[in-house]
């Protein structure tokens, strides 16, 4: 089974990082992730179309802010731990100015 592609830690890189965020679903989906923990790919509340939450989840796995698993014939997501290495409390300060209905 092929595993998706997850950037080196030394690939992620604040530009990506940022612009991944910057769509309001994506922000919603690492909100969710961040007050949640870990959940399969399908559990997020999006008002969007399955494979449109796949899109969405891709681009924050390709920017280094996801990581994901497959088990079974499930997918599950979290965060990378690296990404608070690389850029310390930046989650923390994104979600904290982003609007009431995100975080």
């Amino acid at each position: 089974m092929k595993q998706p592609f997850h950037p080196e830690t030394a690939e992620i890189t604040l530009t990506g990082v940022l612009a991944a965020l910057s769509d309001p679903v994506r922000l919603k989906i690492v909100a969710e992730v961040v007050t949640g923990g870990e959940r399969g790919s399908t559990e997020f509340d999006c008002k969007i179309a399955g494979s449109t939450l796949s899109h969405h989840i891709k681009q924050l796995r390709e920017a280094g802010i996801l990581q994901h698993r497959k088990e079974g014939t499930r997918c599950f997501v979290s965060l990378r731990p690296e990404l608070e290495q690389v850029f310390p409390g930046l989650l923390e300060s994104v979600l904290r100015f982003a609007p009431k209905d995100v975080a």
